[in-house]
């Protein structure tokens, strides 16, 4: 059974909501306008989609300056009853290890320069996205 053209285009498997969240855990201080025009949402959905978020307790925001930080609490269960199981945590870790690059083989003396480098570059890695 195949879907129309018209329906079958349209649907994903992620909600805005999932992807709302997976741009503040990238950056917590990012801007909702900058996250609406990436997910192509209005603003004001995004906005709405963020009050969702904090209501349910996925998210808190702190005013720093003129912006916003969002802290996500990744110990939050799913909603729908068949993941309320899991962890919006598990969620995230699977999208943001997912972008990371692979890693290429390296022999233990690159593998340690590369761990110092990391250290002072200040590289964000997906355990440091939880605040």
């Amino acid at each position: 059974m195949t879907a129309s053209p018209s329906r079958g285009d349209r649907w994903t498997f992620l909600t805005n909501h999932a992807r709302v969240l997976l741009h503040i855990a990238r950056d917590p201080e990012v801007r909702l306008r900058d996250v609406a025009a990436s997910i192509g949402i209005t603003e004001r959905a995004t906005q709405a989609i963020v009050a969702d978020l904090e209501a349910a307790g996925y998210l808190s925001r702190t005013r720093v300056g003129r912006r916003n930080r969002y802290t996500i609490d990744p110990t939050v269960a799913l909603r729908h009853p068949s993941e309320a199981d899991h962890p919006v945590g598990d969620l995230l870790d699977t999208f943001l290890h997912r972008e990371d690059p692979p890693a290429a083989p390296a022999s233990r003396d690159t593998a340690a320069r590369e761990g110092e480098r990391r250290e002072v570059s200040g590289a964000r890695r997906p355990e440091d996205l939880r605040t």
